[in-house]
């Protein structure tokens, strides 16, 4: 399948670049991390605010704490046709401070010009400042690159990773408020952020995401749409309901002493969020249905080697190539193998768009410039042998 008499292999693969790029990208790029570094100031400044060095780490230090896990299933959804890492920086970033930065001002003056109580500015302003300071991101990405969000796992991924970094900066202001012991919380110091820790960071770690997660899906759906006015509702839609979603959860703790307000909210939050989970399940699993589709049939055209299937659609398949490259032929083999396979997926998930009639901005170009960087890797691609038909025949 793989020609082993080829030239040996460089130290190094030449440096990937994407064959259609964006106007502006290093600019956007640029100032994204500047507004990052921003961000790092500004949180730690906020961890300051607890008022010494032990309120300033739990702070630091609890709002880390659920970073990882929930990029883990972030970065499961998005496995299979990943997204671009410089969208996913941004994204977290575009949550931590810009929509932090808008939702604060907007919460600012709305209290001060309509003299608001806490609780009604939690429950009225907070929703309708936060969540279309965070859905800006995904909205301003679909027009910017349509091409980027192209499907509701898409949505589901970027409004997931906007939500973290919302949640990430305003959880280092609860934990230092619950350190200081202001009046909105019943225990000081330690025991207060560990507390708030508790409600936030293990019981509620994904209220963010969910919120946004209803205009993900929104956006994601509207992709497909080719009316106009059908994509505004469906993204209007999609806005009321992440609204409403943040205005339920805020109110249910504002508005209940007794508590069973917020129970009967998180329940149904909770069942809310076990259904969004099986529809980004259901979703990446028809990833793989729509790829090895669009492989076969890049195959019929003999664009690829059927046998090429297996390794280019299946994780276990894949891993097993670059495993197998490793080796056999070496480190450079196995990133030629996984080159190849990003390729591959990025082009298979390409040409299905465009062969089910869907616009993609520069789809045909793009295709046969990802086919001719997979050609390019052929010298280098060494993949195990055959196996038998694993692929269903479409």
């Amino acid at each position: 399948m793989t020609d082993v008499t080829a030239s040996p292999f460089p130290r190094a693969l030449p440096r990937y670049r994407e064959p259609v790029r964006q106007r502006g990208r290093t600019a956007l790029i640029v100032l994204f991390v500047l507004i990052a570094l921003a961000g790092v100031v500004g949180g730690v400044i906020l961890s300051l605010t607890a008022g010494d060095s032990e309120g300033t780490g739990l702070s630091l230090f609890y709002a880390m704490i659920p970073l990882p896990l929930l990029w883990l299933v972030y970065w499961w959804l998005d496995r299979y046709e990943p997204e671009p890492r410089r969208y996913k920086f941004a994204a977290f970033v575009w949550g931590g401070v810009v929509a932090v930065a808008i939702a604060i001002s907007v919460e600012v003056w709305a209290q001060k010009a309509f003299d608001l109580s806490e609780d009604a500015t939690a429950s009225f302003i907070a929703p309708l400042a936060e969540e279309p300071a965070k859905c800006l991101f995904l909205l301003l990405t679909f027009v910017r690159a349509r091409r980027v969000i192209d499907g509701v796992l898409d949505g589901l991924v970027y409004a997931g990773i906007v939500g973290i970094g919302f949640a990430f900066i305003e959880n280092i202001g609860y934990y230092a408020s619950s350190y200081t012991g202001s009046a909105d919380y019943q225990l000081a110091g330690a025991e207060g952020a560990t507390s708030t820790f508790i409600v936030r960071g293990l019981f509620s770690p994904l209220a963010h995401p969910l919120f946004t997660s209803a205009f993900g899906i929104a956006i994601g759906l509207a992709v497909s749409q080719r009316s106009k006015i059908a994509r505004v509702l469906t993204c209007a839609v999609g806005l009321l309901v992440s609204i409403g979603l943040h205005a339920l959860w805020n109110g249910s703790l504002s508005y209940d002493e007794s508590g069973v307000a917020f129970v009967l909210a998180y329940l149904a939050l909770g069942s809310l969020l076990v259904v969004i989970a099986v529809v980004a399940i259901i979703a990446r699993v028809r990833q793989v249905r729509v790829l090895e589709r669009s492989l076969s049939y890049v195959a019929q055209r003999g664009w690829i080697h059927p046998a090429e299937i297996p390794y280019l659609s299946r994780f276990s398949y894949r891993k097993a190539a670059r495993r197998y490259a490793k080796q056999n032929y070496g480190k450079v083999a196995a990133q030629a193998v996984a080159r190849y396979q990003r390729l591959a997926s990025e082009m298979a998930f390409l040409h299905d768009a465009l062969m089910s009639g869907r616009s993609k901005p520069d789809g045909v170009q793009r295709t046969y410039a990802l086919l001719d960087e997979m050609y390019a890797l052929r010298p280098l691609l060494r993949l195990p042998p055959a196996l038998h038909s694993t692929t269903r025949h479409y």
